[in-house]
């Protein structure tokens, strides 16, 4: 499936729930306060966190597809959006302003990006500086399972690129391929952070921000400006449910300890 505006695909669900008289009923007023009790997570990812993988747009829009565990661990606590881009959306007419996705946002989740363009960069560089909580998870080796061949735009990214911006907070991440294949549980603050075939992180420049290393170097945490970064060089807690504690517990706890 080609990559394209989150919007885009939104629209073209209402459109498809509309043509099939399946209108939406508003929701319970109780669900609704659950709703605004909840914080917003903005979340950027090639992984099928937020839709199930393979799923076309007409089962998504039929109700036939289940969300995926992990998100429905995370929607316990925060209200998701689903980006695919961090930097100003151009408007459709020559006088109309830009969009911004990160507008409103104080909490981020970029888990495994496919790359991040150097708009992306800029933008995520001056919205962190600006408060932002980011949380940014880089595995140069996925261990899950995807039932996609190799080239299919729908694969997650099985080795994360990292962006520039990474290098620019002091940041460096390597990974050692003649570690073993285990699960290597390590703490993340309180939090339980399970580790397979782990990158390692190092500070390179000490300089461009207050940077601490956690996990036994599996990732760090940096004040940048008036923000946060958590890099976690591992991806294996948001693919393997067995990993991530019953009801998606273990995650949803890393990710709140995390955030906030």
């Amino acid at each position: 499936m080609p990559r394209r505006r989150t919007r885009a695909l939104a629209a073209g669900l209402l459109a498809l729930l509309a043509a099939a008289g399946c209108d939406r009923a508003p929701a319970p007023p109780a669900a609704a306060e659950s709703a605004t009790a909840r914080e917003r997570l903005g979340l950027m990812t090639s992984l099928p966190l937020y839709w199930p993988l393979g799923a076309g747009v007409e089962e998504i829009a039929s109700g036939r597809a289940p969300p995926p565990w992990q998100r429905t661990a995370l929607e316990a606590g925060y209200v998701l959006e689903p980006l695919d881009t961090l930097s100003p959306i151009p408007g459709l007419a020559a006088d109309a302003p830009a969009t911004d996705p990160l507008a409103g946002l104080t909490r981020l989740a970029v888990i495994q990006p496919r790359g991040l363009s150097p708009a992306d960069n800029v933008a995520l560089d001056e919205w962190v500086r600006e408060g932002g909580r980011l949380l940014l998870v880089l595995d140069p080796a996925l261990t899950g399972e995807y039932d996609l061949p190799l080239g299919d735009p729908r694969r997650p990214a099985d080795s994360a690129l990292i962006p520039p911006v990474v290098a620019r907070w002091g940041l460096a991440v390597r990974f050692d391929e003649a570690q073993g294949d285990g699960v290597n549980e390590r703490a993340l603050g309180e939090a339980a952070l399970p580790l397979i075939v782990a990158g390692e992180v190092s500070i390179t420049n000490s300089a461009a921000a207050a940077c601490t290393l956690l996990a036994d170097g599996a990732a760090a945490r940096c004040r940048v400006g008036k923000g946060e970064v958590t890099l976690i060089a591992d991806a294996a807690l948001f693919e393997h449910p067995e990993l991530a504690g019953e009801g998606g517990a273990g995650l949803r706890a890393l990710v709140a300890g995390v955030l906030g």
